[in-house]
């Protein structure tokens, strides 16, 4: 028997099992993909998450492979309407640094292996038994593993949440459709800031990526399922730094496709990889049941705005390893059920801050240029700014206590 079985090798998999390997327990990570993907998803980690993050002595790794963006600016073209500073923060790092999922994985497999850890790929569970002390779970091997505990990390379509009866929870669709891009460009957009154009045709957020690329993600009519250079150029053109018109029909303003002008000063030279996604929001009923509990996306889903789902995720990942190793060095659970309730309540936390924010950028169309006025107003209050920054970053003020201390 080992001590704990985790399904799901992306991050927060990868980072349950780095801190149970380093605490000395026997863990053994599942996946079904035979090699983890390499386009970048999830792209943005936050100050709060570096912090805990140093626990398991990745942060560092991660920094020198990231691109420290030390600002988020809500803009309407060439106007800001609201700075976020991130380097005024009370924290190691004052900035929210851009990196590809797939780098933040490889940091955290790197780790987990220099601990002894492996991961077992591919395979799948299909099955899990429960007992008073231990859980058993089948693969789709033919194998049975037998462990105290098992983790599922194995994301939003989670097979553990539903095989452990924890599925029941209420799932909400927002009917939002929205494409993403990473692309190469000619011109100047930003490579030291993350920012949110607020225009009239339509939200667009531009981030700079450390291979020198920018992820682009707009909200579109109807998302197409190929994304290319003249959509992606378009997105830019219409809502970008330097609006030049409107979309003509069959643009992205237009649900479609093509462009109304050229002649912008930023030219997209390249679709690096592209996505188009809808919007789930969702949190568990309970993120424990009896030998099972949930981590990440398996426990939670909801907007991508604010960059928050992979940092909640780790953050989930490194409190519930810490709680897994205190229960299996001391048999004592209470640290676990902590985990459970406390991790949910910032989950809600979270999935409410992501919702507003989503349908503040999505407003309307006739109330945008209201929308973008108040903020205007709103961004000449330093209160406003500084609160904002610290929401995103969820940095704690000095003496503020910590989220794992108030469940």
């Amino acid at each position: 028997m080992t001590d704990v079985v985790v399904v799901g090798a992306g991050p927060v998999g990868l980072a349950v099992g780095v801190v149970l390997a380093g605490a000395g327990h026997e863990v053994v990570v599942l996946d079904r993909l035979a090699e983890g993907a390499n386009t970048s998803r999830a792209a943005v980690v936050h100050a709060r998450t570096l912090e805990m993050l140093e626990r398991i002595g990745v942060s560092d790794r991660l920094v020198a492979l990231g691109v420290p963006a030390a600002g988020f600016s809500i803009r309407d073209g060439g106007r800001e309407l609201i700075g976020v500073p991130f380097d005024g923060l009370p924290t190691k790092y004052p900035y929210t640094l851009m990196i590809p999922q797939h780098l933040t994985e490889k940091v955290l497999l790197e780790r987990l292996e220099e601990l002894g850890g492996t991961v077992r790929r591919p395979c799948a569970a299909t099955g899990i038994t429960q007992y008073d002390d231990h859980a058993a779970v089948t693969l789709d091997t033919g194998d049975t593993l037998t462990a105290r505990y098992v983790v599922a990390a194995d994301g939003m379509h989670s097979r553990i949440r539903d095989l452990a009866g924890l599925g029941d929870d209420t799932t909400d669709t927002l009917p939002l459709s929205f494409s993403l891009a990473d692309v190469r460009v000619d011109g100047g957009l930003r490579s030291e800031q993350v920012e949110l154009y607020l225009a009239t045709e339509g939200v667009l957020v531009v981030a700079p990526l450390p291979d020198g690329s920018f992820r682009l993600v707009a909200e579109v009519e109807e998302a197409p399922e190929q994304l290319d250079v003249a959509y992606a150029q378009d997105l830019l053109d219409t809502r970008g730094p330097t609006p030049i018109g409107r979309a003509r029909a069959g643009g992205p303003g237009a649900g479609g496709h093509g462009s109304s002008r050229r002649g912008a000063s930023v030219r997209v030279t390249e679709v690096v990889w592209g996505s188009r996604f809808r919007i789930h929001e969702r949190v568990a009923a309970a993120y424990r049941n009896g030998r099972v509990v949930l981590a990440g996306d398996s426990a939670h889903t909801h907007s991508p705005a604010g960059g928050q789902g992979m940092n909640l995720g780790l953050r989930d990942a490194l409190t519930l390893g810490e709680a897994l190793s205190t229960a299996l060095t001391t048999g004592d659970e209470r640290a676990i059920d902590q985990y459970a309730v406390q991790a949910r309540a910032e989950a809600l936390g979270v999935v409410s801050l992501a919702h507003r924010l989503t349908r503040i950028a999505t407003a309307p169309k006739l109330l945008r240029p209201a929308r973008n006025f108040v903020l205007h107003l709103l961004g000449h209050v330093p209160a406003v700014r500084q609160g904002l920054a610290l929401r995103l970053s969820a940095v704690r003020p000095e003496g503020a206590p910590s989220p794992e201390a108030r469940a």
